[in-house]
């Protein structure tokens, strides 16, 4: 069975478009986020691992708007750039003083942007 699973992720992904995977990706980290903030008086020890894999996506995502070759308008290339740079520092500033209320704002970020990847034009 698991190896029908994987069998059908890999040709997901070679079929998805890349819109798609970013937002399943961002979707990820939301929930890896998520289930951090749901569970953070009893354990909250993977935060710094689900902080890392999303402040990773988002350099991606901030190497690629930025790139001389993206192909997205300015302004967009303007706002996925400033909403990167705002993920980073945060990141990294809950790193250094782990708040609950603090993953709200990287939770609902990836959420709207993946809604907002996953419209259908």
């Amino acid at each position: 069975m698991r190896a029908a699973a994987n069998a059908y992720q890999s040709v997901a992904k070679e079929i998805a478009s890349p819109r798609d995977l970013e937002a399943d990706l961002l979707l990820k980290a939301a929930a890896q986020l998520q289930t951090i903030s749901d569970s953070w008086d009893q354990d909250n020890s993977g935060l710094n691992e689900a902080l890392t894999f999303n402040r990773k996506l988002w350099t991606i995502f901030l190497e690629s708007v930025t790139s001389p070759d993206s192909g997205l308008p300015t302004e967009i290339r303007e706002n996925v750039a400033s909403l990167g740079v705002f993920i980073v520092k945060h990141t990294f500033s809950v790193m250094a003083n782990p708040r609950r209320e603090a993953l709200a704002s990287l939770i609902n970020i990836n959420r709207h942007l993946a809604a907002g990847l996953s419209v259908k034009n």
